[in-house]
């Protein structure tokens, strides 16, 4: 049980992963949980949320003094590639220089540490289904600065987890951040998508998530473990899902191999995990395949023309099927 390891910080809740991460928690042990959110993210209020940048070495330090936390989910990162590309500088300071404070109070407090890591500290030119021992290659700035916090909290906290996970399913704060949001915004306001053939993602459910994050926070094990899903997806065809279960014009979905994307930002290729030791770990697959139902699963690349008759089709649709597996708890309003 998580309860000896309580007051918990979640950080970088303005990120999907954080965002559903920190709905669950907050509900399941009230008064226990507070989660942090960049100072410029004003639009992200509520019960628990508190304003503060993680690379601020000295806010960060008064908030541990404060609250006396014992244990940390670490969910910050700028994933934002072009973004990252452009400003290297942010992206080490939001990514790196955050983890080096963070691995400090974790000392000081000796606090549990889970630490979310990312997929793209690979560069995908290999077969996919990446293991732990495989070596790291990222091609974006984004995978190289997530690969150095992972070398810092290595070092300094080798006792923490480091989850690596790959597109989390779920709701976004904003509307418009993560793959369901992102892809649904452009169909929503009637643009064009484009997305790859050969970009291969292994993508989970925020809700099989939290629970995985639940039982590292509970118990000692220390290093890398992935999180893939079962099913790992082209980039492509996780539009298609979005695009058909929304019921969104199917010609405003683009395809092409990732070398016709240009090169700004570079993009990974199969960059899919085995969770084998994860499961070993834990005893079981946490992860349901997403998306639930072989009748979701993109055949061609005109799958998402087809609308059978008495097929449900909706945004509330992409709520009850893509946000979410049924069987986990209710979605949060």
């Amino acid at each position: 049980m998580l309860s000896h390891r309580l007051p918990l910080l979640i950080t970088g809740v303005a990120g999907v992963a954080g965002y559903n991460a920190f709905h669950h928690f907050h509900r399941k042990y009230p008064g226990q949980v507070v989660g942090i959110r960049p100072h410029q993210t004003s639009r992200l209020v509520g019960p628990g949320v508190v304003a503060q940048d993680a690379e601020d070495a000295g806010g960060m330090r008064s908030l541990f003094d404060r609250v006396g936390f014992r244990s940390v989910l670490n969910c910050v990162g700028n994933c934002a590639l072009k973004s990252c590309e452009l400003d290297p500088a942010m992206a080490h300071t939001v990514n790196v220089e955050s983890a080096r404070v963070l691995a400090d109070l974790i000392r000081r407090h000796d606090a549990r540490l889970v630490h979310l890591s990312s997929d793209l500290v690979f560069s995908g030119t290999r077969q996919g289904n990446h293991v732990e021992s495989d070596a790291i290659d990222p091609v974006t700035v984004y995978g190289k600065t997530m690969a150095q916090a992972e070398q810092t909290f290595a070092t300094q906290t080798p006792d923490a987890a480091m989850l690596r996970i790959s597109l989390p399913m779920g709701p976004s704060f904003n509307g418009h951040a993560g793959a369901i949001d992102w892809i649904q915004s452009r169909f929503r306001a009637h643009r064009p998508a484009t997305l790859y053939f050969d970009e291969v993602r292994s993508c989970t459910y925020c809700g099989d998530l939290n629970r995985v994050f639940e039982q590292f926070l509970a118990i000692d094990a220390a290093g890398i473990f992935h999180c893939g899903g079962p099913m790992p997806m082209t980039l492509f065809k996780i539009a298609q899902v979005i695009n058909r279960v929304g019921d969104y014009r199917p010609e405003l979905l683009k395809g092409c191999p990732r070398i016709d994307a240009g090169p700004m930002p570079p993009r990974a290729g199969d960059v899919s995990m085995s969770s084998a030791k994860l499961i070993t770990e834990l005893g079981e697959q946490p992860f349901h395949p997403w998306p639930l139902g072989h009748d979701l699963v993109p055949g061609d690349h005109r799958w998402h023309f087809d609308r059978p008759a008495g097929e449900a089709r909706s945004v509330n649709e992409i709520g009850r099927r893509l946000y979410r597996y049924p069987a986990s708890e209710s979605l949060f309003v």
